[in-house]
């Protein structure tokens, strides 16, 4: 169990690990904190935006849709391998997920399959809107992922958590098939790499 770092550490575990980070207006205090509380946090779940653009998708992220209201995330990453900031505390990202996965990824195992949709996600992740279609065809370039991996790094180093603490919101949600074009194993295996470096 862990509070959620500080705004400032937050920004200060992305920029330790080699990220460029832009910050987006007065994101230490762009949250849907009223809404519920936000921690304590278990994991990082990653996310495809299933738009293309980047300063579109930030956009969207940070201000969210009619539907939706933002932020939608904590962090954007751009095709470019640039963080973006746009919120900070609670966002509308995970939404209802498994209340079996959240023990999973407390306890650092592996999943058990997502079947239902019990449990509050957006007070539990840190997450991350990757700029991607999201059809299995638009590409995602080796400097996004290798951003993803060192994103997700930076959060699970500054926890002392292990890659098994980062999941996809198809490993949270019923019915979610993002991030598509990689495999959630395959991007443990490089944050788990990554974890051991430094």
């Amino acid at each position: 169990m862990a509070p959620p770092m500080s705004a400032s550490g937050f920004l200060n575990s992305l920029r330790a690990e080699g990220i460029t980070v832009v910050e987006v207006g007065d994101w230490q205090n762009h949250n849907r904190n009223h809404i519920g509380p936000w921690g304590p946090v278990h994991g990082v779940m990653i996310h495809h935006t299933v738009t293309n653009g980047g300063a579109r998708t930030v956009a969207i992220c940070r201000d969210g849709r009619t539907d939706l209201p933002g932020p939608l995330c904590h962090g954007v990453i751009t095709k470019d391998g640039t963080v973006h900031l746009v919120g900070y505390g609670r966002a509308n990202h995970a939404g209802a997920g498994d209340d079996d996965v959240l023990r999973a990824v407390i306890a650092e195992q592996a999943l058990p399959p997502d079947n239902e949709a019990n449990t509050d996600g957006n007070r539990h992740f840190y997450g991350f809107e990757c700029e991607n279609m999201g059809d299995g065809e638009d590409p995602w370039p080796e400097a996004q992922l290798e951003a993803i991996v060192r994103a997700a790094a930076a959060l699970c180093r500054r926890h002392a958590w292990s890659a098994r603490s980062v999941i996809g919101h198809l490993e949270w949600q019923p019915g979610k098939v993002d991030p598509r074009g990689f495999t959630m194993e395959s991007l443990r295996e490089r944050i788990g790499k990554r974890l051991q470096e430094a």
